[in-house]
Order: structure tokens, then C-alpha cells, then sequence
């Protein structure tokens, strides 16, 4: 799902969520033929209507979106409007809604299918039904959750690898047997938006609802990819999802500025693969892969969300491609930085899940994913590791 209007998602200058980051990343796509595909189809959906918008959003908040949007010297700090993350500008409406158009068209495909779809523009998990948070407006990965539901899904999984927690979505579906919400994220502790701890579980009518691995500071390739694969299959292989959305911020990065993880470009690629087979595994092959955060603009997420669309599209590119000498010209000329020269960052992950590799009781991230099971598989019927 792509239309170059959505790159009027721009908070201004000197924000991290440039939009360059998405216009560079459809340029690689195509620079790399994956547009031309014959599986593959670029489509652009209307924006989303007031009424799409009310599955998730109160309509007082989109009346303050608007008004925002008319005067943003007016704008409502209290619901969000306004502040250093959320500057109010006057396509904030439009262009939100468009975003949240692109996920809710994406969504009807992959459930009409079932196939894939990926909106990088898409992803943005911080928003609240009332309130504007963490550079998000409108929560097109809950609203895409929430039309899945409405097309007949009994069950949907969603699956954020962000580095900051995917409290948004978390909310909107708190207390809904229907949903499972897994965010893998650095510790609350440490970086925004401070919530994200192993028991938050889920509200009175959905226990084990709500799945959180908090890392800590510093958690590299190896410790990533070995907690997503020690909470992720077991849970989609117990909850049985009819859909899995997933929503892949290119933040966890090393070179990444707002954040503290140590994870490359190959390990996010990695994550991409698994989320897919898990796909086909447990949610019938439909799989709805959104952006989200990521704010190192040239040298990584373009190269990251690349890979995502390969990924989707049976492609997988390999990371020892060039990155063509056009693209390139393209990063130095939008962003005057030098253009990475590989689709790869130089490292082969290597992993274990810890029921495969053995609990360390020193090391951080093996007690990360201990505390985290042992909060949520015996609300799904599975065993943390009780001899662990």
C-alpha cells in the first residue's frame, strides 16, 4: 500500500519522523524491481473515513485532530495536539487519515485473500483513542486490528518488534478475548512510553490478552532474536489467530538515535522471516506487515522495511546485494548522508530459543523471558519452564 501523499505526515523540520524515510524506502523498492513483481501490486487506498475512524477513535479526538489541523497554533495539548512529539500542522488530518486508509485497505486484502500486505507508512502504535502520542495521530494498526474483527475474524494476533512498547494498540484491545497483543520492546525503564512491564497481562475478560518482553539496555542480535522466537510461536501456536499484524519499527537498530538496542539491519530481517512462517503456520497464511518507528532516515530504515517488503512478497533479497548506484544519488541528494553500498549490515544472527538453548540465570535477557512466560503461557495453557 503506497501513495506519495503520505509522506504529508511530516511534523516539521527537525523532527525525527522525516518522511524522506518513506519516500527513500519505496525508491530502494522499486530500484530493486520488487514493484514489478508479478505477485506484487502497489495499491493506493482513499483516506480513512469519520466513520472508520470511530471504530478506534472518540469523535471528540477527531474533532480536535481537525481543528488542530485548521489552526495548529490552536491546537489541544491536553489530547496530545501541539506538543514537541505531536506539533500540530495543517495536514494532520489528511494525511492521517490516508495512513490509516492505506492499513484498513491492507487489512480487507489480506482477509479477502488471504495473502500479504505491508504499509511502512503505516504502524503508528502510540495513539490513543482520545489523544496523540509518541508521533502518532491516528492508530492505523489498532483500526486494522478492529476491521479484521469486523470482516469476521474470531481471533487476531498483532506482534510489535518496536523498540518502544505498542501501548496504543494494547489499550484499544485491553479487555478483548479476540485480540492478542505481543510487543517486544526495551524496558519501560528506560525509554518511552515507561509502560511495557511483563505483568501487564491483559484486563478481567481477556487474561493473557496482553504480552509484554521488556529488554534491557544494550540487548544486541543474539538476545533479541532469541526472545521473540521463546514468547512468539508458542503463544500464535495456542491462540490459533485467523490474521497476525505485525508491526516492524526499524528503532531497535544500533544506530538508531532515540533508543538503547544494539540490533542490526540482518537481525530485523531475520524477524521479518519468522513473523512470516509464523504466518502461514498458525493465521492461514493472511499477515498484514505495518512500519512504525525508526528514525535513523537513510542508512537504515529504508534498507529495513525493504527487506519487509521482499519478505512479503516470497523475495527475499539477498543482503549481499548493492544497493543500485540511482538510489543511492537519491539519499545523497534528499538527505546529503552517503547511501549505505549493501543491503546488509555485515553480521550472519545466530539463535536459540531457550527452550532449545538452556536458561542462564545471569544473563539479563534469559530473565526478561522467563519473567515474561511465567506471567503469561499459564494463562494459554502452555508451561513457562517451571524447572527453570
Amino acid at each position: 500500500m503506497w501513495d506519495e501523499a503520505e509522506a504529508g505526515y511530516d511534523f516539521g523540520p527537525g523532527h525525527p519522523m522525516d518522511p524522506v524515510r518513506l519516500l527513500l524506502t519505496m525508491r530502494l523498492v522499486r530500484a530493486l524491481g520488487l514493484d514489478r513483481l508479478p505477485q506484487v501490486e502497489v495499491a493506493a487506498a482513499p483516506p480513512a473515513t469519520e466513520e472508520e475512524l470511530r471504530t478506534v477513535h472518540l469523535p471528540e479526538y477527531l474533532a480536535a485532530v481537525r481543528a488542530a489541523a485548521a489552526d495548529p497554533a490552536a491546537a489541544d495539548e491536553s489530547r496530545g495536539l501541539g506538543t514537541p512529539d505531536d506539533p500540530a500542522f495543517p495536514a494532520m488530518h489528511d494525511a492521517s487519515a490516508l495512513i490509516a486508509g492505506q492499513s484498513l485497505a491492507a487489512a480487507d486484502a489480506v482477509w479477502r485473500g488471504p495473502g500479504h500486505a505491508v504499509n511502512v507508512a503505516g504502524g503508528l502504535h502510540h495513539a490513543k483513542p482520545g489523544s496523540a502520542a509518541g508521533f502518532c495521530v491516528y492508530n492505523d494498526a489498532a483500526l486494522a486490528v478492529r476491521r479484521l474483527l469486523d470482516l469476521g475474524a474470531e481471533r487476531v494476533a498483532y506482534v510489535d518488534v518496536d523498540v518502544h512498547h505498542g501501548d496504543g494498540v494494547q489499550e484499544v484491545f485491553w479487555d478483548d478475548p479476540r485480540v492478542l497483543t505481543i510487543s517486544v520492546h526495551e524496558s519501560p525503564r528506560t525509554l518511552f512510553p515507561g509502560t511495557g512491564h511483563a505483568t501487564e497481562t491483559g484486563g478481567p475478560k481477556a487474561p493473557g490478552g496482553a504480552v509484554n518482553l521488556p529488554l534491557p539496555p544494550g540487548t544486541g542480535d543474539t538476545g533479541w532474536l532469541r526472545a521473540i522466537s521463546s514468547t512468539v510461536p508458542p503463544l500464535l501456536a495456542a491462540f490459533r489467530p485467523q490474521a497476525l499484524v505485525s508491526q516492524h519499527g526499524a528503532d531497535t537498530h544500533i544506530e538508531d538515535p532515540l533508543a538503547h538496542l544494539l540490533v542490526s539491519l540482518d537481525a530485523q530481517r531475520c524477524a521479518a522471516a519468522l513473523l512470516h512462517r509464523l504466518a502461514h503456520e498458525h493465521a492461514g497464511g493472511r499477515w498484514l506487515a505495518l512500519g512504525g518507528g525508526g528514525y535513523a532516515i537513510a542508512d537504515v530504515v529504508p534498507r529495513s522495511w525493504t527487506h519487509l517488503v521482499a519478505e512479503a512478497a516470497g523475495a527475499a533479497v539477498d543482503p549481499a546485494t548493492p544497493t543500485p548506484e540511482e538510489w543511492r544519488a537519491e539519499v545523497l541528494r534528499l538527505t546529503r548522508q552517503d547511501a549505505p553500498r549493501r543491503m546488509t549490515d555485515g553480521f550472519t544472527p545466530a539463535w536459540r530459543p531457550i527452550d532449545d538453548g538452556g536458561y542462564d540465570p545471569a544473563d539479563r535477557v534469559d530473565q526478561a523471558i522467563l519473567a515474561t512466560r511465567r506471567a503469561v503461557f499459564p494463562l494459554h495453557g502452555l508451561d513457562a519452564g517451571a524447572g527453570w
